[in-house]
């Protein structure tokens, strides 16, 4: 169960740091320009919709680890 449990965690964390990695910045620097030339070809709708996408990912990814470190810990204790 331990091994488990540390695999969901070491998967989650994996997914929370690349999806927080792959959210633009809100900033309106160089990525905003670069973020903007994108936004040309693939339209609007669609950087929302990645942007949208990657937001709800990080929260289930932060859920995932949140819920199994404390399993973790509640199971080792």
């Amino acid at each position: 169960m331990t091994i488990f449990i540390v695999v969901i965690l070491t998967i989650s964390s994996i997914g929370l740091i690349a999806t927080v990695l792959l959210q633009s910045g809100k900033s309106a620097g160089m990525s905003g320009s670069i973020a903007g030339a994108g936004e040309q070809v693939f339209g609007k709708s669609a950087a929302k919709g990645m942007e949208g996408l990657f937001s709800k990912l990080s929260i289930l990814a932060a859920v995932l680890f949140l819920v199994s470190s404390l399993a973790l810990c509640i199971y080792l204790k």
